[in-house]
């Protein structure tokens, strides 16, 4: 799997005051997928801070996030590196353990609210 596959869902949809994204993996531009759960967060990060842009928004209106992990060792420096991309008031949040469909170890889903 790439990031450049076309799926049968939308990467952002915006509805009642939010922006609901699909969940994101660590794809590279060139549909690489970095070693480690540090470098695997960093790149998903960027890729949703770079889809809330789309719609003139950044983490910072992010109000809910679902983890999924597919190591549970991976979760302390996981919420290092996710500690350092969100601020109080800090979003919601669910991790879970987990399989993937793509040979990543997280993905992660985003709920932001719009600006007024």
């Amino acid at each position: 799997m790439t990031a450049a596959q076309n799926l049968p869902f939308s990467k952002i949809r915006v509805a009642a005051g939010l922006a609901f994204l699909a969940g994101e993996m660590p794809f590279a531009s060139d549909g690489s997928i970095p070693e480690g759960i540090a470098a695997q967060t960093r790149l998903t990060l960027a890729r949703i801070a770079a889809t809330l842009a789309t719609v003139q928004l950044d983490l910072s209106d992010v109000v809910s996030v679902n983890v999924f992990l597919t190591h549970k060792e991976d979760f302390a420096e996981f919420n290092k590196v996710y500690a350092e991309h969100f601020r109080d008031p800090l979003p919601v949040r669910a991790t879970v353990v987990s399989q993937l469909v793509a040979p990543a170890r997280v993905e992660i889903c985003v709920t932001a609210a719009l600006r007024a």
